[in-house]
């Protein structure tokens, strides 16, 4: 395994053969291995620093960022490949529980933790805390509900546990549809964080940065399954948080002179604060909010009647061009008025579709804060105001607590968390690992608020206020990237940037942090790097999940007993292969943004694995018609939520409907309807069915009774 140790069974450095834990010979090379890893990678950015003095290309930095560490990872897939079954599906058992803590780190620090999360709390401020609140607190339920049973039963995925839990194809089919359905969902935002990250390093289209990316991502789990994955993703993880931690520090340095920006954004959240109150009340902010107000005015006029509307534009339009062009005006007048009328939309259908859009993104710039919630405010709205803000303060505080709930129950149904606790040693590892799983994505989620509060500081502080031609060249980098991330129209031509004139999309107030604090392009460039790594190590767990739920469920279990393994680890890494390109493909076309997708997967898994987990876990009494009869229950009423409630799934089934919340709970937080729904109607099937056959409830007691002492 060139550098690495190789922990199959017979080798000194691995366990025995009878499978007992790894020795501490191969717990020592692992550490001995990680530092020098550790070490050359401190010395690769300092290397790289002193080329960007030396007068090296951003261009070339970012290059040589995204080339080497994809070529790192790929290097460590090279290294552990493998064909066994039991390596390549749970990296053979032997994954020792600090080392697991830190590739579940990994596998959970996705682009929406690394990238979308401190762009959340940016963008909604006390309510973005729903998302840490929720996936910390789900992980001490996968502690203490899931992730020691399940290592007891002992099976490769969950689908699997399913299929053993409760008897026939009919459970394990439906959890296999399930697992995919949820991983799709959430590796599609893992690839289109991985195009946004590769197109911003090297300047490549994002279409051409997805497929780009995509070899990174193929290239440890199509060769080594799990066991590639494991040793990636501590690597990754390794890159990721030193990425995460080095600009915040910095911004901390920068603003208080204390490098402990945990404990100290406190203090800049209060004159964040008092800034956001100037703000609200500035004469130049109130007149460019006056400016968006009427554009909304107008665009509502036009939506009455788009068509009759449409065709009035056309013809002022065109005839202002006759117009220029009779009188011989300036080619660049008359190009700009040309491109006015291309511009224009080609029939009433995208008028209306256009126009509806304006007006939404018009109706948020006419209110103050460039629409932003201020940052210390717990919920929308005032529970001691008129009817209207007591309800919007109601709507507020349910959306927080339903999506909490949705968060922390996904966060301990995802099956590409839960296989990681199939790769130790024992149950007592499990539980270890947990715990260091825990302490590991604590360092980056008690990170997000500190960068979140100093970013809009800095933005605040520095950037409102500044005259446009002298804003910082990022932002017009940024721009080039993708318009809908940063842009700046100067609505009022006094050429200064009032904070309403910005749009800035909360993908970037990571990627972009080390570049507002002004640090060199070489820590922009270690960034991107770190956010790379989390995007690819999710993305390697979610798609071998799906390949390892069609050949080993599906293929093995249910269609081909007899195949061989090598026949079966095969068919994982063609269809490991499709899956891929199939998810590359839809990521490029953007279909909503990256939190959506992955909270959309979240509610997915907690609707239709935890109820028939936790019950097959802790209830013998639970039977396979009742889970199978659930978990569709609890994936249906989920799916169907989204589907009427979210604009961009409306559009794709052609929903027309005037939209209607249930009890005002927006769909990323679908699940909390579905939750209750599956795990009522397994309780209730299971009592009028037939009870499981002895064998299955002796299994059951021996895995929670009297301790959990498992292979």
């Amino acid at each position: 395994m060139g550098g690495f140790p190789d922990p199959r069974p017979g080798h000194e450095t691995g366990s025995d053969a009878g499978g007992r834990p790894a020795s501490r010979a191969f717990r020592q090379q692992l550490n001995k291995v990680y530092r020098w890893y550790t070490g050359s990678f401190f010395a690769f950015v300092v290397a790289l620093a002193i080329l960007e003095q030396l007068g090296v290309s951003r261009e070339w930095i970012g290059f040589i960022f995204l080339l080497a560490t994809i070529g790192l990872y790929a290097g460590i897939g090279i290294m552990s490949r493998t064909t066994d079954a039991t390596e390549y599906y749970v990296a053979g058992r032997r994954v020792p529980a600090v080392y697991n803590g830190m590739a579940t780190g990994a596998d959970w620090m996705s682009a929406a933790s690394f990238i979308g999360m401190a762009g959340t709390l940016y963008l909604t401020g006390y309510s973005g805390l729903a998302f840490i609140m929720g996936w910390t607190g789900g992980y001490c339920l996968v502690a203490l509900l899931l992730a020691p049973y399940l290592r007891k039963f002992g099976q490769f995925t969950i689908p699997d546990f399913l299929g053993e839990r409760y008897g026939g194809n009919m459970p394990r089919f439906i959890g296999i549809f399930a697992a995919i359905l949820c991983s799709f969902t959430y590796v599609v935002a893992q690839i289109y964080g991985v195009g946004l990250i590769t197109s911003r390093l090297t300047g490549v289209a994002f279409e051409l940065g997805v497929f780009l990316g995509l070899g990174g991502i193929l290239v440890c789990s199509f060769l080594g399954g799990m066991r590639a994955v494991t040793w990636t993703q501590v690597a990754q993880y390794i890159i990721l948080i030193v990425a995460y931690l080095i600009p915040v520090v910095w911004l901390s340095v920068k603003q208080t002179q204390v490098p402990v920006p945990q404990l100290i954004y406190g203090y800049q959240l209060e004159k964040v604060t008092a800034k956001e109150k100037e703000l609200t009340h500035d004469p130049k902010e109130l007149e460019v909010r006056e400016i968006f107000r009427k554009r909304s005015e107008e665009l509502a006029a036009k939506l009455v009647d788009p068509g009759a509307a449409l065709a009035a534009d056309k013809a002022a339009a065109e005839a202002y061009l006759s117009a220029l062009r009779e009188a011989q005006a300036p080619s660049g007048e008359i190009s700009a008025a040309e491109k006015a009328v291309s511009a224009l939309p080609r029939d009433e259908a995208s008028a209306r579709r256009i126009w509806t859009a304006a007006k939404a993104n018009a109706d948020t710039k006419a209110r103050p804060l460039n629409g932003m919630p201020a940052h210390a405010t717990q919920f929308a709205g005032d529970p001691d105001g008129n009817a209207g803000e007591r309800q919007l303060f109601d709507e507020s505080r349910r959306n927080f607590l339903a999506l909490v709930f949705c968060l922390m129950i996904g966060t301990a149904a995802l099956p590409h968390i839960l296989m990681r606790y199939y790769t130790v040693p024992s149950v007592k590892e499990a539980r270890q690992s947990v715990t260091w799983s825990l302490f590991f994505i604590f360092l980056l989620y008690v990170t997000a608020p500190a960068l979140a509060v100093l970013v809009k500081f800095e933005v605040f502080h520095v950037l409102i206020g500044t005259p446009i031609d002298q804003l910082p060249a990022w932002v017009a980098s940024w721009n080039k990237v993708d318009p809908t991330l940063m842009s700046i129209t100067d609505v009022n031509r006094d050429g200064i940037l009032q904070l309403n004139e910005m749009s800035i999309g909360g993908d970037i107030i990571v990627l972009a942090t080390a570049e507002i604090g002004g640090l060199p392009y070489v820590i922009s460039g270690l960034v991107a790097a770190g956010g790379l790594a989390a995007a690819l190590s999710t993305a390697d767990g979610l798609l071998l999940t799906i390949a390892n739920a069609l050949s080993h469920d599906l293929y093995y279990k249910m269609i081909d007993p007899n195949a061989s393994t090598a026949r079966r680890v095969t068919i994982s890494k063609v269809l490991l292969l499709m899956v891929a390109l199939a998810a590359a493909y839809v990521a490029a076309q953007k279909p909503a943004d990256i939190l959506f997708l992955v909270s959309a997967a979240f509610s997915f898994a907690a609707a239709a694995f935890f109820p028939a987990l936790v019950l097959g876990i802790f209830w013998k009494r639970a039977t396979g018609i009742a889970a199978s009869v659930g978990m569709v229950a609890g994936l249906g009423v989920t799916f169907y939520y989204m589907v009427m409630t979210h604009p961009w799934l409306r559009g794709v089934f052609g929903v027309t409907t005037p939209v209607e919340l249930w009890w005002g709970i927006q769909p990323i937080s679908a699940g909390v309807f579905g939750v209750p729904v599956g795990a009522a109607v397994i309780v209730l099937l299971s009592l009028v069915t037939p009870a499981p056959g002895r064998k299955v409830q002796q299994l059951v007691e021996h895995v929670r009774y009297p301790n959990l002492r498992g292979p």
